[in-house]
């Protein structure tokens, strides 16, 4: 079976899991901030750690991310979801620091554009799926946005503010 951490839990906590969350009547097992590094928890110890709109709400990215590899074990998998900035609910929420896109994260990954050397922790890209809003979907538009990265690419730089996103789920694995 394997061992998830689910970070922000809230009062949702994914089943099976261990649950991290700063407020204490959340459903959380260890009551934390997750602005405190490092978290309370043991390097490698984790198979998953799953990050369901939260990554939005740290106060410091790359510093969670890096937090995040730490606790993962080699080969384990790191699962968010967060609002896609062109969605009205990336900016009605006064607790959202960040406004992200699908190529947010590819400082971590061998895309790093350049930049890589921000930071030494590196990922693995498994999946990044754009979900839009249903009418976008049921026109078709979600599949073709998914279906390469190349057209994901061309839909953030020009259509994006016209089709606009949703939510964004990343998959990464640690090496």
């Amino acid at each position: 079976m394997p061992k998830i951490l689910d970070v922000g839990c809230g009062v949702n906590k994914y089943p099976g899991s261990v649950g991290i969350d700063r407020l204490p009547d959340a459903a959380a097992d260890i009551v934390w901030d997750l602005d405190r590094f490092p978290w309370p928890v043991e390097a490698g110890s984790f198979d998953e750690v799953r990050l369901i709109h939260v990554i939005e709400h740290v106060g410091d990215v790359m510093a969670t991310m890096a937090e995040i590899h730490r606790i993962l074990r080699p080969g384990g998998r790191l699962v968010m979801e967060t609002p896609h900035y062109t969605d009205f609910s990336s900016w009605c929420d006064p607790t959202h620091r960040w406004h992200l896109n699908s190529y947010s994260f590819r400082y971590f990954g061998d895309d790093n554009a350049g930049y890589g050397y921000y930071t030494e922790v590196r990922f693995q890209e498994v999946r990044i799926y754009v979900k839009l809003l249903a009418l976008w979907r049921f026109l078709g538009w979600e599949a073709l946005i998914n279906l390469t990265p190349r057209i994901r690419l061309f839909w953030e730089h020009y259509l994006c503010f016209v089709v606009r996103g949703k939510v964004i789920r990343f998959e990464y694995e640690k090496p």
